[in-house]
């Protein structure tokens, strides 16, 4: 047939043409230098992964504890970012903590008291603090009236702790505490000074008022941290109580620390007395086993009335202290007096500092003040 003719002369023209492209099988691969180039394919660029970062160490580590520790308390988180990140570890801080030896005071036969109250019992601290308790004696009645405690006392403090507002650190009270707390010899101590600083900065006080010493006593009174958030007190009635800047809240504060320390209205610390050549001291030593400051409290025999003692001999030089109250001797050499019977509010005193000498030094300047007077 003819359509069979043309079909068949048609597919051998096709096969001619394939075999002219030198391809003679149409369904066999082309030849490589004949086939179509592959698509080129973009390869995204390697992905550096990230690389873990070394551990945090030293003070930069302690500092993620302290933040931790802020936070539980409830400090701001604003105050944290902005505080914390930037402290410095103060190595002169740290220095002077590892540096400090105690004053003992725990010899059997005490050494004379008598060169440390030269020392800090002087004609100028008298003189400036009578001027202090004259020159405030309006505040400082009221002060005595709202808290109970002698307004000479409360001068004596501020005279003994900074010379009369004139010495009261120059430390950055954060970064101090934050060193000593990361030194660790009282860390649990520090670390809750360190809180208690940055709430007192929560509460509105600014970091560069926050200035003290190296152990972080702050202000006028020389108040911890924890201790100015319990018991600072407004003493001017200005409804803020400022014991950086001014005296009469200072004052107040001090007194309020006293009071919450179990002073006695009306009673005076202790009062001299003269010692019996015969006395019996095996009889009056104290079987009590202080919590704190075993070494101070070894020198105070055991509580007696002031009748009592009289009785054993003892005299007092005045009867400031009634025969019913209670009180405990301590012998003083070089202290004006071959002793003194304490009161509970001596034990209001050591609580401040528990020295002492400290102690001591504070109710004989606050008589001399009053004397002044």
């Amino acid at each position: 047939m003819v359509v069979g003719a043309t079909v068949k002369i048609l597919s051998a023209l096709a096969v001619t043409a394939l075999a002219s492209n030198g391809q003679e099988d149409p369904l066999a691969p082309l030849p490589e230098a004949q086939r179509p180039a592959a698509p080129l394919i973009l390869q995204p660029p390697p992905v550096a992964l990230p690389q873990p970062s070394a551990p945090l160490t030293g003070f930069t580590a302690y500092k993620v504890r302290l933040s931790a520790l802020a936070r539980s308390a409830g400090v701001r988180d604003a105050t944290i970012q902005a505080v914390i990140p930037y402290l410095q570890l103060n190595g002169r801080v740290v220095q002077l903590d590892q540096a400090q030896r105690p004053l003992s005071t725990s010899s059997n036969a005490p050494s004379s008291f008598g060169p440390y109250i030269s020392r800090h019992i002087t004609s100028s601290l008298i003189s400036r603090g009578y001027a202090r308790y004259a020159g405030h004696w309006t505040n400082l009645s009221r002060i005595r009236e709202r808290y109970g405690v002698e307004p000479a006392v409360v001068i004596a403090i501020y005279g003994k702790e900074t010379s009369y507002g004139s010495i009261t650190g120059t430390f950055d009270l954060v970064e101090a505490l934050a060193s000593l707390a990361y030194e660790g010899r009282r860390r649990s101590m520090f670390e809750g000074e360190f809180v208690a600083a940055l709430q007192l900065l929560d509460a509105g006080v600014r970091r560069s008022t926050l200035k003290g010493s190296y152990a972080g006593a702050t202000g006028y009174p020389q108040f911890m941290p924890s201790v100015a958030l319990r018991l600072r007190a407004d003493g001017d009635g200005d409804g803020y109580a400022d014991i950086w800047r001014s005296e009469d809240d200072a004052f107040a504060s001090i007194a309020n620390y006293l009071r919450d320390a179990g002073w006695k209205p009306n009673l005076p610390w202790g009062v001299p007395v003269s010692l019996p050549a015969n006395l019996d001291r095996a009889a009056i030593r104290s079987a009590i086993k202080p919590p704190r400051c075993p070494a101070v409290y070894s020198r105070h025999s055991r509580w007696l009335t002031v009748r009592e003692w009289r009785a054993m001999g003892v005299r007092p030089a005045d009867s400031r202290v009634p025969d019913n109250e209670m009180a405990t001797l301590m012998e003083t050499p070089g202290a004006y007096a071959q002793g003194y019977l304490l009161t509970t509010n001596y034990r209001s005193i050591l609580d401040y500092n528990c020295s002492n000498y400290y102690a001591l030094t504070i109710g004989l300047l606050a008589d001399a003040i009053s004397r002044r007077g």
